[in-house]
């Protein structure tokens, strides 16, 4: 707060100083002027005329022409000199003021720029450069908020969008199933058995879907406080490829977990086993049948790396640096047959960054790696 305060102030010097030398000159001037014609009245030649003047014009006769100056004039010059001095103040307070009131309507040409869109960056005189910086400040806040505001509007409009075209192919799909059970009276066993299946299926496909877009949801518009505790990260990973085991089968994958043993990190556990689930589930959805899903957990000075590798199609350079956007998907036609609705990598990002982590993909020579580099706490 003092830091703050002789910033403030240091901010302010130029301006101060000049507005202080200005006051010394006009003090100055006004003083100057007023000794000079004090002296004139009282014993320089402005004096020496007007009796002059008295003299040869008025009276002719000088004792006579210098009394009515000592009594009317120099009696007086006291009182004379203030109003005079008074007056020669306002005048030059006057002038001032109307040098002054120019730095009001800079500030409020610059007030006015604040709503202007495009308008670029405000300038004042160089003696308002602090008041020029805190409006620039100000301006480049309100734009940011304008566009955080837009960006959170469209994310909402791509919710509803999103939404409505991943849910309809597996519900069309469980109607048009549940649709020729109803319909056709002569259908075996075997093929009435087949189409419960798959409807099964596409129905818990559908609540997959619905729970992601509710966990992206909950994460945009809620401060998510995080509960840390010591875990034993080896066993939370074991645990996890030992659950992914039925999905390996089905494309007869491998999974290498290299791991120090009982590695303990500190962390929220729900949401950081959240971030592996979806980091593994996307190396399946991903990787080429009959290859290998490696998981590498290596500390990197007063950091934890815990990388993900596998073996897949390159994502191309201007793929990869979006693939952490809510709702993108590797596979343009958003088919379901390789994952969700393309929030899985956009929840574990939020994830990683609240633990005051990071996470980054590379892909090059049909290999995918993404690592989580968490701070030891």
């Amino acid at each position: 707060m003092k830091n703050k305060r002789n910033s403030e102030r240091d901010d302010y010097r130029l301006l101060k100083n000049k507005l202080l030398i200005r006051i010394f000159g006009m003090l100055f001037f006004a003083f100057a002027f007023l000794a000079a014609l004090y002296s004139l009245f009282l014993k320089g030649h402005i004096a020496d005329t007007f009796v002059g003047f008295l003299d040869n014009f008025v009276y002719h006769d000088y004792d006579r022409a210098y009394n009515v100056y000592s009594i009317y004039i120099r009696d007086y010059m006291s009182i004379f000199y203030v109003v005079l001095s008074l007056l020669l103040f306002a005048i030059i307070l006057r002038f001032y003021l109307n040098e002054f009131s120019k730095y009001f309507k800079e500030i409020n040409r610059s007030i006015d720029a604040l709503i202007e869109e495009n308008s670029g960056d405000i300038v004042l005189p160089s003696d308002l450069t602090a008041i020029e910086k805190k409006i620039n400040h100000i301006k480049h806040t309100l734009e940011q908020r304008k566009l955080a505001a837009e960006l959170s509007e469209q994310r909402k409009n791509d919710l509803v969008v999103y939404l409505a075209h991943d849910l309809k192919t597996p519900l069309t799909s469980v109607i048009g199933y549940l649709t020729l059970l109803r319909d056709e009276n002569k259908i075996s066993e075997e093929l009435r058995e087949k189409y419960l299946s798959i409807s099964l299926e596409k129905a818990e496909h559908l609540e997959d879907l619905i729970n992601e877009f509710f966990e992206i949801t909950r994460f945009n518009l809620s401060n998510i406080t995080l509960e840390y505790s010591r875990v034993n990260l080896t066993r939370m990973l074991e645990q996890l490829t030992y659950e992914f085991k039925p999905m390996f089968l089905e494309k007869n994958l491998k999974c290498e977990l290299e791991i120090a043993p009982d590695t303990m990190i500190k962390c929220d556990v729900n949401k950081m086993q959240r971030v592996f689930d979806n980091l593994l589930r996307n190396a399946v959805n991903y990787s080429f049948d009959d290859s290998t899903i490696h998981i590498a957990v290596k500390q990197n000075g007063e950091n934890l790396c815990i990388q993900f590798t596998n073996c897949g199609n390159t994502i191309p350079k201007e793929k990869l640096v979006r693939i952490f956007e809510q709702f993108y998907r590797l596979d343009v036609a958003r088919s379901s047959r390789s994952g969700g609705a393309g929030l899985g990598l956009a929840i574990a990002k939020e994830i990683v960054e609240l633990h005051n982590g990071t996470i980054t993909a590379k892909s090059e020579n049909e290999q995918i790696e993404f690592t989580v580099t968490l701070p030891l706490l």
